[in-house]
Parts: structure tokens; sequence; C-alpha cells
């Protein structure tokens, strides 16, 4: 695995003055995080996912991919996520 990378603010800018770096989009939500938010913050190894084959009536891929041109495949894995912690939540 990649060991996070940081980068200081003066490293920053100088990555976006030589164009390394891409804007912000549009319509990203602002988030106002309060004083000392990342003072007690814990780096988490992210997950590895593992590659499936799977099988899937042609309506439900058809539904996913007709909320975006790309990202069917994450808004499918997003569902079960939610499917997999509610039924854990519910067993605890």
């Amino acid at each position: 695995m990649k060991p996070t990378k940081t980068a200081s603010l003066d490293e920053i800018r100088a990555m976006k003055a030589r164009g390394e770096t891409r804007p912000t989009r549009s319509d990203a939500p602002e988030i106002d995080l309060p004083d000392g938010f990342w003072e007690d913050a814990i780096p988490q190894e992210p997950k590895t996912k593992q590659p499936v084959t799977l099988r899937v009536d042609p309506d439900i891929i058809e539904f996913f991919k007709s909320q975006g041109p790309k990202g069917h495949l994450t808004r499918m894995h997003s569902v079960l996520r939610a499917y997999v912690d509610a039924q854990r939540k519910a067993r605890s």
C-alpha cells in the first residue's frame, strides 16, 4: 500500500502554480469544520476491494446507469454497503 502523502501549504501552492492540482467542483458543498477538527484524527488504511463477477438483471443495471454517465458500479456498491451496515446494526 502507498504511504499517505503530506505537503505543506507552500508545497500545495507550488503544485497549484504548476497546474498539478484540480479545481474544486463548482457543485461541491462547503463544509464549515470546527476549530481543532483534525487534531485527533487517526489515518485509516483504505480497504482493498475484491473484484467479482456478478450477474444482474438488465433493468437493475439500467437503473444505476440512468443516474449518471459514470459511477454506476460505485452507486451499486453504496447500496450494498448500506444494506450490510443496516443488517449488522439490526443484529447488534
